[in-house]
C-alpha cells in the first residue's frame, strides 16, 4: 500500500491532504477553546451550532460551486480553496464576538466543500489503475484516522508552551504547505467538458446519483453509516462519562477504540477487494454495523462491562470504514472522466445531509428517551437502510448491460462505435446518450 508514496504526484498530493488535516485538528481544537472564551457555560451551543453551519455549507454549496467552478483549472480551485481556508484561519484569532465565528465558520466550510471533493475527483485521475485507486482510498482513511488520533495530541502538546491562538497559526501552516505542495504537483490534463447552462451544471451530479442503482445503494448505505457512527461521535463522552464514570483519558481510549477498527479495515480492505467485489463488503458490513449497533444499544441498557464496550466501539469503526473507503471504487466507475467532480460533489453533498439529520437526532433521543434506546434506535435505521441498499442495489446491476437508442439516428458517433446496432452492449453510465438505467432482461 505504502509503495503509492513512490507515485510522485500521488505523494505530493497526500502529503497535501495530511498536513491540511492536521490543521484542521488544531483548528478544531483551538475553536473549541476560543468558544469557551467568548461564551464560557454557552460554549457547547456555540459549537452545536458552528456544526450545523458546517454540515449546511457542505451540503448546499458543494454542487453550487462545481457547477460554478467547472472550468476553471482545477489546480487553481485547490489552491485557491486553500488559501481561502488558510486566511479565515488567520482571522479567527481576531474574533470578539460570537456571530463573528459562524460567518467565519461558514467561509472556511464553503472553502471546504469546493477543496474535498474537487481533491477526491482528482486522485482517479492521478491513479488510473483500479488496484492502485483502491490502496489510495485505504491510505486516505488512514489519514483521516491517524489525524483524529493524533491531532489532540499535537494540539495538547503546543498548549503546553504556547497559547490557544498559535494553533491557529499551525492551521494556517498547514493550509499553506497544502497548497504549495498542490501548486508543484503536476497534476493530469482535465477532460474538457460541453458547455451546459448553469441549472444543468448544478443538477447534473445529483442527476448521474440517483440514475445509477449502485449509487442508490451508497445513498442508503451513507445514512446507515450516519446513523452508528453519528451516535459514537456525538455521545461517545457521555457514555464514557455518564455511564461508565470514566475520566478524559477513557474518553481518548473510546474514540482511540473506534478509530483503530476503521484503520484496520483500512488496512484489510485492498487484499479483500481483489477476491471480493464492492456490492457483498459494503453490504455485509453495513448489514453488520446495524445489529452490533442494536446489540450495543441493547448492553448499554443492561451494564455492559468497559471492555465489552471497547470492543464493541472498535466492531463499529471496522464495519464503518468497509462502507466508507469503498465508496470511491463505485463513484469512479459511475461517471466519465468529465463527470467526475460533480458526482464527486453530489456523493458529498448527500452524505453530509445524512450526517445533518443524524446528529441531531443520536444527541436529541440521548436526552429524551436514554443512551441504551437511542443506540438501538440509530441501529434500527441502519438495519433499515441495509435493507434498502440491497434492494437498491441489484446484484446483476454492474457490467457489460444490453440496450438500445431508439431516439439516435444510425448515423450517430455512439451507435458507430458499436457497429450501428440497434442493440448493444457495454459497461454502463448514465450520460448525455443514456439518461436512465435499462431493465434487465
Amino acid at each position: 500500500m505504502f509503495d503509492l508514496l513512490k507515485h510522485p504526484v500521488f505523494a505530493r498530493l497526500f502529503s497535501a491532504q495530511v498536513i491540511a488535516l492536521i490543521g484542521t485538528g488544531l483548528l478544531t481544537v483551538a475553536l473549541g477553546l476560543l468558544a469557551y472564551d467568548l461564551a464560557e457555560e454557552m460554549a457547547g451551543a456555540v459549537l452545536g451550532a458552528a456544526l450545523t453551519i458546517k454540515m449546511v455549507a457542505y451540503v448546499g454549496l458543494a454542487p453550487v460551486v462545481q457547477a460554478f467552478a467547472q472550468h476553471v483549472p482545477r489546480k487553481w480551485v485547490l489552491v485557491g480553496a486553500d488559501v481561502v481556508r488558510g486566511v479565515i484561519a488567520l482571522s479567527l484569532p481576531f474574533v470578539t464576538e460570537i456571530w463573528q465565528i459562524y460567518v467565519l465558520i461558514f467561509v472556511l466550510q464553503a472553502a471546504s466543500a469546493t477543496f474535498t471533493p474537487a481533491f477526491q475527483a482528482t486522485i482517479p485521475d492521478v491513479l488510473t489503475d483500479e488496484a492502485q485507486y483502491t490502496r489510495a482510498l485505504s491510505l486516505s482513511r488512514l489519514a483521516y484516522d491517524v489525524e483524529n488520533l493524533a491531532s489532540p495530541v499535537i494540539a495538547g502538546l503546543l498548549l503546553t508552551v504556547v497559547s490557544y491562538n498559535w494553533l491557529f497559526m499551525g492551521t494556517v501552516l498547514g493550509f499553506a504547505a497544502s497548497a504549495v505542495l498542490i501548486l508543484v504537483a503536476a497534476l493530469p490534463p482535465q477532460t474538457p467538458s460541453k458547455e451546459r447552462p448553469f441549472r444543468e451544471r448544478l443538477t447534473r451530479g445529483v442527476r448521474i446519483y440517483l440514475a445509477t442503482p449502485r449509487l442508490r445503494g451508497l445513498l442508503a448505505l451513507n445514512l446507515l453509516a450516519a446513523a452508528s457512527s453519528g451516535y459514537v461521535f456525538v455521545n461517545t463522552v457521555v457514555v464514557v462519562r455518564g455511564v461508565f464514570g470514566g475520566s478524559e483519558s477513557d474518553l481518548a481510549i473510546a474514540l482511540a477504540a473506534f478509530g483503530a477498527g476503521s484503520m484496520v479495515m483500512a488496512l484489510m480492505l485492498p487484499r479483500l477487494l481483489e477476491t471480493k467485489s464492492d456490492r457483498p463488503v459494503m453490504l455485509y458490513g453495513g448489514l453488520g454495523l446495524g445489529l452490533l449497533s442494536l446489540a450495543l444499544g441493547f448492553g448499554l441498557t443492561a451494564n455492559m462491562s468497559w471492555a465489552v464496550f471497547l470492543i464493541g466501539w472498535a466492531g463499529l469503526g471496522l464495519l464503518y470504514s468497509s462502507i466508507l473507503t469503498p465508496a470511491g471504487r463505485l463513484l469512479r466507475r459511475s461517471a466519465h472522466a468529465e463527470d467526475r467532480p460533480a458526482i464527486f460533489a453530489a456523493q458529498f453533498a448527500l452524505s453530509h445531509a445524512c450526517y445533518l439529520i443524524c446528529y441531531p437526532l443520536a444527541g436529541w433521543v440521548g436526552v429524551v428517551l436514554g443512551l441504551g434506546a437511542s443506540l438501538m434506535l440509530m441501529g434500527a435505521i441502519a438495519l433499515l437502510s441495509a435493507i434498502a441498499a440491497m434492494r437498491l442495489w441489484p446484484a446483476d446491476s454492474g457490467g457489460e448491460i444490453a440496450h438500445s437508442h431508439p431516439d439516435l439516428p444510425p448515423d450517430h458517433p455512439h451507435l458507430r462505435a458499436h457497429e450501428a446496432k440497434a442493440t448493444h452492449a457495454h459497461d454502463f453510465v448514465i450520460d448525455d446518450e443514456h439518461r436512465a438505467w435499462p431493465a434487465r432482461g
